[in-house]
């Protein structure tokens, strides 16, 4: 980065990225009928695993670790709640 301001507007680029992809992943979970949402609770947690043990051994900062921790919970949360609403015989949690 050249400058101060270049890196700002770096940032703030990325932030409407993640941003988007905040919106998108729990969309495309509800989505996902409840078997496929299953394999992708498996997936999911086996990818965040591998994702904290290759943090391990990286130069990160304790509030990126946290970020992580708090987006993996969250998502989590997404994918068991879509699942909660199919065994509850209730409407798909994105249409609450």
């Amino acid at each position: 980065m050249k400058n101060l301001q270049e890196a700002t507007e770096r940032i703030c680029e990325l932030k409407g990225s993640l941003i988007a992809l905040d919106a998108l992943v729990p969309a495309l979970i509800e989505a996902l009928p409840a078997s496929a949402r299953a394999k992708v609770a498996q997936s999911f947690e086996a990818h965040a695993e591998a994702a904290r043990t290759a943090m391990l051994h990286a130069d990160i900062s304790d509030v990126v670790l946290a970020a992580f921790e708090r987006d993996v919970a969250r998502n989590r949360a997404v994918i068991q709640g879509c699942a909660e609403h199919d065994e509850a015989a209730v409407p798909p949690c994105g249409s609450r």
